[in-house]
Order: C-alpha cells, then sequence, then structure tokens
C-alpha cells in the first residue's frame, strides 16, 4: 500500500466516511493556469451526457480537443450542440463517433479508427451502467459486467499499443483513466471463488438480480485488474489511473429505476450528491495534472486515495492476477474474430513490456 496515503483503506470504505467525503470534500477546478491542453487531443466515452458529458466540457475549457465516443451518435451530436453553445471555435475541436461497448466488432472498428487518426494524448473511460434488470450482451456475458468492467479493460488492452507507437515517436506520455465508483468497497463479490473467474459472469445471478452488488463488482474487478496491468506498462509512456467522481445528481446512472427504486434514488442523490460539473474534477485531475506517482492508484478528490481493503490482500493479489491473464485470453477471441483489423497479441506485448514490471 502506498504510504502517501493519508486515511487506510478500511476508513476510507467506510459509510461514514463516504457521506463526510460527499458533503464536505470538493476537487478544486482546474484552469489553463493549472495546466494548457492546446494541441492535446482526448477521447471520453459515454459522454453524451452527465458525467462523461462534463468531463468532455472541462476538457475543452483546458484546451484540448474532443472526441465523443457514444453509443447513439444522434445523442452525441445533441451533446456536441451543448457543448458548442454558439461559441463556433469550439465547433472544430469537438467530434462525434460511434462505439458500443457491448459490441466487440464496434470496439475494434473504433479501435482502428484512432489508430488512423491524429496522436491520442487523454483517454476516459467513462461508460459504464447500472441495471436494475439482468441483462446479457450479444457477447454472451452479462451487460454491467461486460460493459462496465471487461469491454472497459479490452479496450484499454486494444489501445495501448497504439499509444506506445505515439510515445515513441516523441510526444509527452499519455493518460487513461477509468471511472470508478465507491461502491467497489462494498460489493460482496460472490464471484471470487470461480475457477475461471469471468465466464461466471455469463450465468444468470443466483438466488436473485442484485443491481448495487453487481455494479460495484464490475468496478471492482476494474480496480483489480489496474494493478496488474500497471505492472506491465511504463509509466513514461502511458500513465494509467482510476478516478471517482463521488455520487452525483443528474449523471443518468440510475434512468433505469422505476416507482420506489427511482424516488429512492431521486432523494439520494438530492441529500447526498455532488453536481457533475463537481464530479468530472477529480476525473480530469487525473487525465492532466497528476504526475507518475499516480500510476495504478485510485484518484479521488484530486489526491491518491486507497482501493477497496481487498486489493491489498494476498486474496486480492492472487484474483488480479488471474483477472489478467483471463482477460488477455479473451482479447485474443476478439482478435481471432477480427484477423488484420485488432492489434495483435505481439503488438499488446510489446505495449505492456512483454510482461517486463516497471
Amino acid at each position: 500500500m502506498d504510504s502517501s496515503f493519508d486515511i487506510s483503506p478500511e476508513k476510507r470504505a467506510g459509510k461514514l466516511h463516504f457521506i463526510y467525503r460527499q458533503l464536505c470534500v470538493q476537487t478544486p477546478q482546474l484552469s489553463t493556469d493549472h495546466v494548457n491542453l492546446e494541441g492535446k487531443r482526448a477521447i471520453v466515452t459515454g459522454s453524451n451526457m452527465g458525467l462523461g458529458l462534463e468531463t468532455a466540457r472541462q476538457l475543452l475549457q483546458l484546451g484540448a480537443a474532443v472526441v465523443l465516443a457514444v453509443r447513439d451518435t444522434a445523442k452525441g451530436e445533441d451533446a456536441r450542440r451543448q457543448l458548442v453553445a454558439g461559441d463556433a471555435l469550439l465547433a472544430d475541436r469537438i467530434e462525434v463517433w460511434e462505439l458500443d461497448m457491448s459490441s466487440y466488432e464496434s470496439m475494434v472498428g473504433f479501435v482502428s479508427r484512432v489508430q488512423a487518426s491524429a496522436p491520442l494524448d487523454v483517454l476516459v473511460l467513462n461508460a459504464g451502467v447500472f441495471n436494475c434488470h439482468e441483462a446479457f450482451a450479444p457477447t454472451g456475458y452479462e451487460q454491467v459486467m461486460q460493459i462496465n468492467y471487461l469491454s472497459t479493460a479490452l479496450l484499454t488492452l486494444m489501445l495501448l499499443p497504439i499509444l506506445q507507437e505515439q510515445r515513441l515517436a516523441g510526444h509527452a506520455p499519455a493518460r487513461v483513466v477509468w471511472v470508478t465508483s465507491d461502491m467497489a468497497a462494498w460489493a460482496s463479490f460472490r464471484e471470487r471463488t470461480a475457477q475461471p473467474l469471468l465466464p461466471a459472469f455469463r450465468e444468470p445471478m443466483g438466488p436473485k438480480w442484485d443491481m448495487a452488488d453487481r455494479y460495484g463488482t464490475s468496478k471492482l474487478l476494474g480496480q483489480l485488474f489496474l494493478t496488474e496491468l500497471v505492472r506491465h506498462v511504463q509509466p513514461g509512456t502511458t500513465l494509467v489511473t482510476c478516478a471517482n467522481p463521488g455520487l452525483c445528481h443528474g449523471s443518468g446512472l440510475g434512468r433505469q429505476s422505476v416507482g420506489w427504486l427511482r424516488l429512492g434514488n431521486k432523494v439520494a442523490t438530492r441529500l447526498l450528491g455532488r453536481t457533475c460539473t463537481v464530479g468530472a474534477r477529480p476525473i480530469v485531475h487525473a487525465a492532466t495534472l497528476l504526475d507518475e506517482k499516480a500510476h495504478g492508484q485510485y484518484i479521488e478528490d484530486g489526491k491518491l486515495q486507497p482501493m477497496p481493503p481487498i486489493v491489498y490482500t494476498p486474496e486480492g493479489q492472487s484474483i488480479a492476477r488471474r483477472l489478467y491473464e483471463e482477460t488477455l485470453s479473451e482479447l485474443a477471441l476478439v482478435q481471432a474474430a477480427h484477423p488484420g483489423k485488432a492489434p495483435t497479441g505481439s503488438a499488446v506485448e510489446r505495449a505492456t513490456n512483454g510482461g517486463a514490471g516497471i
């Protein structure tokens, strides 16, 4: 565990400390006096609304050109119009690209488009779902796990070779930010003993669907994966972090809820929630300001904070290694299904230094 933490993982994971952070702590807003992204290019997934849209707005305000990576391009164009808001100069700095995180074909096409375009400096992986009812993606995996964890991990792995090539060409280190959640620390993660692990998420969740636990587990897996991934990625080429925006009203995350569940969500987010403007700030800090000490770390309220307690246990470290290897195997299946389009295993290996530690 990083000695720079000013709180233990157990205390940070507590519900009372969560309430304290929500009500009493805010990440400072950045301006071009802190960081200037003029000439830089960013991609934000899930950016047609909520936190993704606000993250894109703040990156634009810092001077970056931004690609809105969205499943519905019509909604993406609406978001683009909101961001431009009469400023014609911004119009040339915003693009809308299609990306369906539940489709490997869409992801491979998106990666090809990134490879053929201008250099990429910032990648914010914000797209996520919080399903009230169990559903399965076309890949066969449960949808929350597919989008929040597996597709996010695969997109990271597929883009790493591209980022690596660009850095070797003399560009400054790229930034990759996974948007995570406090709920990772509260997940029961009942699937942890499954051997192998990932296929457990192709089966219905029993004895009944628990939306909160599945969402929290999907975010926990993301953090476990990152702890292993960053052992193989030099921060001098690509700096990888995860950032927690906290509970935010207007994020659209609970938009599927109905009845009493919808009412409860509205009450909770109004009583404890931050605005998306405030919630996006830790994401932007991780994407722009923090140095190499943030590599592989959890960013909250503009500083390094501990991940859930399980991450620092022998059990968690063992799960992280298994998860990393199983995710690489899933990537190999994607590559086999899309020959000549997805980055090859050797390209991913080169981007991750062939498994060498940092």
